[in-house]
């Protein structure tokens, strides 16, 4: 399962500029030897520019920058990047198809346009996964907008109380919403953060913080 399969969205357009492909070798089939190949993932996605991109072994580059996950690959990586539009994943999807990587690659995102990635691209997805959502005492949750930031972390490294208080430094002008993002995006490790779609979501944090709303 997908560690970026939960991502929360209060509806369908909150998720349609967040879209996260990664590459894993199979471990007990052809993983041994195999880092080179994700340096060619590497390339091929760095040429349309994802707003992030990391290691789950290394770091991302905003925590541990470019060069240091670029030379530290190794056969059990898993590598990510993140895009914000359908068009370029689908370009990004094609030119993995034609570089024909053993590796196995996972695109995260609304099924509907995932699948419309793979179809551009002349491919078929060969499995999907969905998420369930929420379950259980849901109203011990922070509010959406906290929880659509602090999901974009597959592996929950991104505090409630930090999102709160960067978006009230956010209001109170102490710091740009872009480096609120820039934050939180080096504390996900693993580099799946999304900072674009941040970026928009704490600044609408820090209106309502503004406008006298309660932020849970």
């Amino acid at each position: 399962m997908s560690h970026t399969l939960h991502r929360y969205g209060i509806n369908e357009a909150d998720l349609q500029d967040d879209y996260v492909v990664f590459a894993i070798a199979a471990q007990t089939v052809n993983a041994k030897g195999i880092h080179p190949q994700f340096r060619e993932f590497e390339k091929i996605v760095m040429k349309y520019n994802p707003v992030n991109y990391g290691d789950m072994r290394t770091g991302n580059k905003f925590n541990v920058g470019m060069e240091t996950v670029g030379s530290s690959y190794h056969d059990n990586s898993i590598v990510h990047a993140v895009f914000t539009d359908e068009a370029t994943v689908t370009k990004v999807l094609k030119d993995l198809y034609e570089a024909n990587l053993d590796l196995s690659i996972v695109v995260s995102g609304l099924t509907d346009h995932t699948a419309a990635c793979c179809h551009g691209a002349g491919i078929a997805p060969h499995t999907v996964e969905h998420s369930m959502g929420i379950w259980g005492k849901t109203d011990r949750l922070p509010s959406e907008d906290v929880l659509r930031v602090s999901t974009m972390c597959g592996h929950g490294m991104l505090s409630f109380n930090l999102i709160k208080d960067l978006a009230q430094k956010v209001a109170k002008k102490r710091m740009t919403s872009q480096q609120a993002a820039e934050k939180l995006a080096g504390l996900c490790h693993c580099g799946v953060f999304n900072p674009v779609r941040a970026v928009r979501i704490i600044d609408k944090i820090a209106a309502d913080i503004n406008a006298g709303v309660e932020i849970k």
